[in-house]
């Protein structure tokens, strides 16, 4: 396959970023409320599974998850934000040897909850306290890929303090990326965790098998215990 063809993993690859880079700024711009940031984490988790599979645009996709999955989001939000903000806080200013253990304790627990209570949002319907819920059921019983979510957060993270260090013009290709980006390598992970809990409807691009894993959507979903209620409604363009 020649490696400018529009299906070469080369192509495909530049497109996901591409389109990974738009997301991004959409996050950034829909965040500028701060109130708004639940929501803008669920519709970028969304509108980037979408564009992976090839459904629908980007921006449309976006705006559509971010008016679905408002309420839901926002009181999500409610809960973790506040919660990373005391967490920061204790970490700078309780500087009190005892108080590791549970500073320690509290963050691996924001951690899983956040990695996973966004893209359960964006997929399921759900309660607010199911969904909450889910998120550490999930986050506990695939802790290898939260692991691999955390790790892709991290390199990025690290790529951020090692640029602001050592060379400050690369700053800028990093934020144009974001958080965008990484959610964009998370989707494959969560997608083959969530396979067996969703029927895939006729997929419009070679890349919907892949991220069930190649598996069959008709095939032992029905058998999965299931710890949520459903999935959302798919859109096509």
């Amino acid at each position: 396959m020649h490696v400018l063809s529009p299906d070469s993993p080369f192509m495909r690859g530049l497109s996901n970023l591409i389109d990974a880079i738009w997301i991004n700024i959409l996050m950034l711009v829909t965040s500028i409320p701060v109130i708004t940031i639940g929501a803008a984490l669920v519709s970028g988790h969304d509108a980037a599974r979408r564009a992976i599979i090839g459904e629908g645009h980007v921006t449309s996709n976006y705006f559509r998850a971010f008016r679905q999955n408002f309420a839901k989001s926002t009181l999500i939000w409610l809960i973790f934000g506040p919660v990373a903000a005391g967490l920061v806080a204790s970490w700078i200013f309780l500087q009190i040897t005892p108080l590791l253990i549970p500073k320690f304790a509290f963050t691996i627990v924001w951690i899983i909850g956040f990695e996973w209570v966004w893209a359960l949002q964006a997929r399921f319907e759900n309660s607010f306290g199911r969904t909450l819920g889910n998120a550490y059921v999930f986050g506990v019983s695939h802790f290898v890929v939260t692991l691999g979510m955390v790790a892709i957060d991290a390199v990025y993270l690290a790529l951020i303090a090692a640029c602001w260090r050592y060379m400050p013009q690369g700053l800028f290709l990093l934020l144009l990326m974001g958080y965008g980006t990484c959610v964009m390598l998370h989707i494959p992970l969560l997608e083959r965790v969530f396979a067996p809990y969703t029927r895939q409807s006729a997929p419009v691009h070679d890349d919907a098998n892949w991220l069930n894993g190649g598996t069959d959507p008709a095939d032992s979903h029905a058998q999965a215990d299931r710890c949520v209620t459903g999935t959302k409604q798919e859109q096509h363009a």
